[in-house]
């Protein structure tokens, strides 16, 4: 009932910055929880940060606090991610995800973009 399609990810080095975007059509876009999350190649996927549906609050992994931003416009039904500070180990294919609830854990996820890649370089 929710499709999502994540764009602006790409190449840049080491220290730059990225921001991502995450446009849902299908659903109500307030109504979601709107979380990121990242896999790279062998790795198993890891939570990035959460914009809940009606409030400001927002959480966001360790690895990433002080260098990322999510927010939304429901506006435009469209959530972000802005990336600053890149390093390396930040390359990943990165997914948007809408939930109905508040969680942390990928399994609460009810609806999933195809991905965009992000490659820093050093």
């Amino acid at each position: 009932q929710v499709q999502l399609v994540e764009s602006g990810g790409g190449l840049v080095q080491a220290g730059g910055s990225l921001t991502l975007s995450c446009a849902a059509s299908g659903r109500t876009f307030s109504n979601y929880f709107m979380g990121w999350f990242r896999q790279a190649p062998g790795k198993e996927r890891e939570f990035v940060a959460l914009i809940n549906s009606f409030l400001a609050h927002t959480y966001y992994a360790d690895s990433v606090k002080g260098r990322f931003t999510i927010s939304r416009d429901n506006s435009k039904n469209t959530v972000y991610l802005q990336m600053n500070s890149l390093k390396p180990e930040d390359t990943a294919i990165y997914s948007c995800a809408a939930s109905s609830r508040y969680s942390l854990d990928p399994r609460g996820y009810d609806y999933w973009g195809q991905g965009t890649q992000v490659t820093v370089s050093s």
